[in-house]
């Protein structure tokens, strides 16, 4: 099968956000005013009433799944003044703020090198790759230099002899030698062993990569998530307070006291949420900087719309068709395979090892017979007066059966184990990465299905509410009396909901665009599933300095092969 996983990063961070395509809720969602930035493709939204049904969903391959939900229209003419557009103004910033732009093309970008995962793969594979040296290695002999000097004094037996030798002597020899223990089997099979773990390590880079940019994501449409749900607070607070007001303004024969005091209750705890929201975007700009190795003091403000929806693969595309990709893309399978050849030349290493000789090769007649040529000098006592040139050479090669051939075998054995082991994980990864796509696929069916719901909700909510406000200037008479067409505690409870309906809507796009990525990744990030879509827009510029207090992020270690 074609593997170019080293292709699929730079494919996937250029490409992926040209993936944008509005989804129902994005085809008619309230929109920011904040145009998108020019390097960024622009997001397919179109604003319009917000009572119109939404579109279907537009998938990226093939045609849309015929068992997606189709929203229901909401029950009101397309006239209908209630049904008015959302202003959803941008989230402010504060004035001590670092407001850092960024898009998502430039997010997947820096998710390529600068996670300290991928920088931790990267030098796995530097040791993989001085184990690899290291085995083709074992065939080169190690060179010694130096000198060995032995003063002796007091006499010593000669056994030939059966006599007591001089009493003092005077040794030297120095020069150099090489000496060399070769175990054969290694020498040939331990290459094969550690090129294979060291393609591994290269498929654990694209790993690292992977879950990286899964990372990136997750993040990043967090702060979506969260810039989404501040901006739709905001409009909630503005709408409360209005409300607040109206409520104040209906003379104490048609609205009592109380009813005003609930109207600013209300009022309070939207405001207490928008702080709460904006900290959670904050919060969410901290966690993207922490994945990317940013300036964590910035505020992250995304160029896209906080309801753009990303559509990679189709929500209606099946199991059957989806599995074989991820078994075939997933470069967790590949590292796998990787180890079960090492283990299978490890087996083959044991069983020719007690057929292969191994080899020796030192000197002589020095300590641990380092030294093979050089100057030898011998004198009695305090002189050395005999100096010659020496040479000395010992070549053994020996068979040799551990234990009498049975070491051998619980070796064989041994490695037989380990590349058992390495199966069984090949195939617990297996069942892991097809329970991934079925995982993924079923998050990714349910966001869609629940879009439009949550794009439903968000009409009807904009519709109560503003029906319950304008029918606070309506009265009508009972008998005598008075009265409002709508209560004001209908209004406050309408604007609640209106306020869910925005959470749930800003969250549930940001669940399909996860959700999106998270399928993309089980997948392996097939490059050939993005090969269809329109060239990417650029990536913005971002600033990728960081405070003088926190240590500069290069791109990872230098390459294995330096």
């Amino acid at each position: 099968m074609d593997r170019t996983a080293r292709t699929w990063m730079s494919v996937a961070a250029f490409g992926l956000l040209a993936c944008e395509t509005p989804g129902p809720a994005a085809a008619q969602a309230p929109t920011s005013p904040r145009p998108p930035a020019a390097s960024a493709s622009p997001p397919a939204a179109s604003p319009g009433p917000a009572i119109n049904p939404p579109a279907a969903a537009s998938p990226a391959f093939g045609a849309p799944a015929a068992d997606l939900p189709v929203p229901l229209p909401v029950a009101a003419p397309a006239g209908n003044p209630l049904a008015r557009n959302l202003d959803l103004k941008a989230a402010p910033f504060e004035a001590n703020d670092r407001r850092f732009p960024i898009n998502l093309a430039a997010a997947l970008r820096l998710s390529d090198a600068r996670p300290l995962i991928v920088a931790a793969a990267q030098a796995g594979t530097w040791v993989a790759e001085a184990e690899l040296l290291r085995a083709k290695l074992l065939w080169v002999p190690t060179l010694n230099i130096g000198f060995n000097y032995v003063r002796h004094d007091g006499g010593g037996p000669d056994f030939n002899k059966g006599i007591m030798t001089a009493p003092s002597v005077n040794f030297f020899y120095g020069g150099a030698g090489m000496t060399y223990t070769l175990f054969t089997a290694d020498a040939v099979f331990q290459p094969l062993v550690a090129r294979q773990t060291l393609n591994a390590a290269h498929w654990n880079i694209q790993t690292a990569k992977n879950d990286a940019l899964l990372q990136t994501s997750d993040a990043y449409f967090r702060v979506h998530q969260q810039r989404g749900i501040y901006t739709g607070t905001l409009y909630s607070v503005e709408r409360g307070r209005e409300l607040v007001q109206r409520v104040s303004d209906l003379s104490v024969e048609l609205v009592p006291k109380v009813e005003v005091d609930r109207a600013r209750n209300m009022l309070a705890d939207l405001e207490q949420q928008a702080v709460m929201a904006r900290q959670e975007w904050r919060v969410a700009s901290a966690d993207l900087t922490q994945v990317l190795r940013l300036d964590p003091r910035a505020v992250l403000e995304p160029l896209e719309h906080d309801h753009a929806q990303i559509t990679i693969i189709d929500p209606g595309r099946t199991l059957d068709d989806l599995m074989p990709i991820a078994l075939t893309n997933r470069p967790e399978l590949a590292a796998h395979q990787a180890l079960v050849q090492a283990m299978m030349n490890e087996i083959r290493n044991q069983k020719w090892r007690p057929l292969i000789p191994n080899l020796w090769l030192n000197g002589f007649q020095t300590p641990y017979e380092m030294l093979q040529a050089g100057i030898f000098g011998l004198g009695p006592n305090s002189s050395m007066n005999q100096w010659k040139g020496r040479f000395d050479l010992s070549l053994q090669p020996l068979w040799q059966l551990d234990s009498l051939g049975l070491g051998n075998l619980a070796m064989i054995k041994s490695a037989r184990g380990m590349q058992s082991q390495a199966i069984i994980q090949f195939l617990m990864n297996q069942d892991a990465v097809a329970a991934d796509v079925t995982r993924a696929q079923a998050r990714v069916q349910s966001a869609a299905a629940r879009v439009l719901q949550a794009d439903r909700a968000l009409r009807t909510a904009i519709i109560t509410f503003n029906g319950n406000y304008e029918g606070l200037r309506q009265t009508t008479r009972l008998g005598n009396v008075l009265v409002l067409v709508n209560r004001p505690q209908e209004a406050v409870f309408a604007l609640q909901l209106l306020q869910v309906a925005f959470n749930e809507y800003f969250t549930t796009v940001a669940d399909y665009n996860r959700s999106q990525f998270e399928l993309f990744h089980a997948l392996g990030y097939p490059a050939r599933e993005i090969a269809q879509l329109r060239p990417a827009g650029d990536a913005v510029p971002v600033d990728i300095q960081r405070p003088g207090y926190l240590p500069p992020v290069g791109n990872g270690p230098p390459p294995a092969t330096r």
